[in-house]
């Protein structure tokens, strides 16, 4: 049997090798430099040229509530400077509720959504895929470069591929593989390419393994809270009446009803986000600066994906344009 033989001096320069990697991807603090990615090639990490001006942001949720829970707040901020931002749901959220289902709980999830987005001052749309059944095909691949081309996105957020719902993964496998097809000529031909690849951002998440989210931006959303809280109260179906856990005590027998319902579905969302602010305290006093950073009472939390753009620090504020001041 053949022997292999790894010289010392081999050995030694694929060590050097693998931390000059890892100093080119960190910074003294030990944070990521999302100038450099070791899997975005040049084509990729080209900068937009000159000046951001008014962003196009699309962000994709697997059911008609997601989007609002994890960017409700930010997509708000946005659309009061001028931005335009649009929430998709990959799949319809036809089987999202304990008593009804199919196309009567699908049209009622997207009236809710609407409503919402009315609400938060932007667009929305439902893909009509069935809820628990979306695949990353092909044919739903396309579909998502068409839109990001068609929304010339210079931002695009999604759920990380390693959450607990099919569809969450299978809406954050899609984007991830949108995320270079975007600039490809030829592939969807019939809707021109972006000319510069979008920064891809995941939305918060808790999970662990195999890697836990590492946020790259913290914003606060207090001056838009109530306006995220009205927006969530309107998906009723998910958060009044309990989604797929529900039962019929839930639903509201009259106004005094609902609006103790709504009003339990505010304080739990506001606990929600303010342990997000919690959770990044120290990076939003970075953010903010210490006299705002430690008042900042509710938040939202993103990470850059590599495989799109990488945005400098400089660059990402630009794209949340809510810091200054």
């Amino acid at each position: 049997m053949k022997k292999t033989i790894v010289y010392p001096v081999t050995l030694t320069l694929i060590v050097l090798g693998l931390l000059a990697g890892i100093r080119a991807y960190s910074t003294p603090a030990g944070k990521r430099d999302l100038s450099t990615s070791p899997l975005t090639s040049e084509r990729v990490s080209v900068a937009r040229p000159g000046s951001l001006g008014k962003l196009n942001v699309i962000a994709f949720g697997a059911h008609p509530d997601d989007c609002e829970i994890r960017a409700g707040g930010v997509a708000a901020m946005w659309s009061s400077k001028g931005h335009k931002v649009n929430f998709v749901s990959t799949t319809n959220g036809d089987i999202g509720h304990w008593k009804m289902a199919g196309g009567p709980l699908a049209q009622r999830r997207k009236a809710e959504v609407e409503k919402a987005a009315d609400i938060l001052g932007i667009e929305t749309q439902v893909l009509d895929n069935h809820d628990g059944e979306l695949m990353p095909t092909l044919e739903n691949r396309k579909t998502l470069v068409r839109l990001i081309r068609q929304a010339n996105a210079d931002i695009v957020m999604s759920h990380r591929p390693n959450d607990y719902h099919p569809d969450h993964r299978y809406t954050g496998i899609l984007v991830q593989d949108a995320a270079f097809m975007v600039i490809c000529p030829f592939f969807c031909p019939e809707v021109p390419h972006l000319k510069s690849n979008p920064v891809f951002l995941y939305f918060w998440d808790r999970f662990q393994k195999p890697n836990p989210f590492e946020p790259d931006i913290v914003v606060a959303i207090d001056s838009v809270i109530d306006q995220k809280l009205d927006a969530l109260v309107a998906l009723e179906s998910q958060f009044v009446e309990g989604c797929v856990t529900g039962n019929e005590s839930m639903i509201p027998k009259n106004a005094a009803e609902r609006a103790e319902a709504h009003e339990r579905v505010r304080d739990s969302f506001r606990g929600r986000f303010a342990a997000t602010a919690d959770q990044y305290r120290q990076m939003l006093i970075e953010l903010y600066g210490p006299d705002k950073g430690k008042k900042v009472k509710y938040a939202e939390a993103f990470e850059v994906c590599e495989y799109g753009r990488q945005p400098t620090q400089a660059e990402l504020l630009e794209l949340f344009p809510f810091f200054e001041g």
